[in-house]
């Protein structure tokens, strides 16, 4: 976007919004400290409204991983589908990257909402305080924003309220914990056997080769929703995932294509794509004769790096961790994703 387009478009927003956009690109990345055993996480609600079920299972889910819990002031608010008003939900976001004692921030749960705090943010505060951020879902608003715009790498993995398996947890424990290199992602056993006897889990080379650069990605629907906005994923030079759920085939190929036709996707280094869970046609479409496969097929077929359906992130369980602007290696022949570096201090 150019300099005059730029100020135009951001003109109604926050001072701080305006200049941390401004700056995009500008500056390194930022990793946060790692998480040890007994420190403080909060537990926050910035996309969808989350019952007293989801929190409970959240807070389990946390305490299972050896650290204490701070459930943020809003938690329980409800505006509509969401977590708390605007206002509410952006208090609870800065205010947990501002509490001393907090080491990572964690969303109990997606559904919607998350995008709408976008313009509002102060990503000169995040970048001043970077913490660990995961979620996925709804999430990847935040996720693919901060690390465009503070420079923060961010995390693609469980929400709070997700199912902990022991393959997702040993993770977790591995990037969030540890900070390893070299961990590989591939499908866990759990996923090997969905596969033989459904195919939407079956992982399949789409294209071979090996490619490298760092990640960026999430949702497919979320990051379509951003095209044409200053939050859109920067796309070039990277690793592109995807995931995707409940979506029948021709809605993702109609997303597809805008994603494939926006600026950068035609300069990505490779394409990983989890498992598009539940992507079959139940709204009654007249002649939607699209499967999964087909439009995979017709999408990518004949793209032009390395490309892999099937890798465990997104919502299925049990999934991995991918840390938003870290180096990786996507071996589509082997069907693996490698972390090359550490993804915290």
């Amino acid at each position: 976007m150019a300099a005059v387009g730029l100020s135009a478009a951001l003109a109604g927003w926050p001072h701080h919004a305006r200049a941390a956009l401004a700056r995009a690109h500008r500056q390194p990345l930022v990793k946060p400290p790692r998480l040890r055993s007994g420190d403080w996480v909060a537990i926050i609600s910035p996309s969808g409204h989350v019952s007293d079920e989801q929190l409970e299972r959240a807070v389990r889910n946390l305490e299972s991983l050896g650290v204490r819990v701070k459930l943020a002031r809003s938690v329980r608010s409800r505006s509509g589908n969401y977590g708390g008003t605007l206002k509410e939900r952006l208090a609870d976001l800065h205010g947990a990257f501002l509490d001393r004692d907090v080491r990572a921030i964690w969303p109990a749960r997606g559904g919607s909402g998350a995008a709408m705090l976008l313009p509002h943010l102060d990503y000169r505060l995040i970048r001043a305080h970077p913490k660990i951020l995961i979620g996925f879902s709804d999430i990847t608003a935040l996720l693919v924003s901060l690390y465009q715009h503070a420079g923060l790498v961010s995390f693609h993995g469980v929400v709070a309220g997700s199912q902990f398996a022991p393959w997702s947890q040993r993770h977790v424990e591995d990037v969030l914990f540890e900070g390893r290199a070299g961990v590989t992602i591939t499908p866990p056993p759990e996923q090997v056997v969905r596969a033989a006897r459904n195919d939407e889990d079956r992982i399949r080379t789409l294209r071979g080769g090996v490619a490298e650069g760092p990640l960026v990605g999430g949702n497919l629907a979320v990051l379509s929703s951003l095209i044409g906005t200053a939050f859109a994923a920067p796309l070039a030079g990277h690793l592109l995932f995807l995931e995707e759920i409940g979506e029948a085939p021709y809605r993702l190929d109609r997303m597809l294509f805008q994603l494939q036709h926006s600026g950068g996707f035609e300069r990505i280094a490779g394409l990983a794509l989890g498992v598009f869970r539940r992507s079959v046609d139940t709204d009654g479409e007249p002649g939607s004769k699209h499967t999964l496969a087909q439009v995979l097929e017709e999408r990518f077929g004949a793209i032009d790096v390395p490309a892999v359906y099937g890798l465990p992130f997104g919502h299925i369980a049990p999934q991995g961790v991918l840390p938003l602007g870290i180096r990786a290696r996507l071996d589509a022949d082997a069907q693996t994703l490698t972390l090359l570096e550490p993804a915290v201090l």
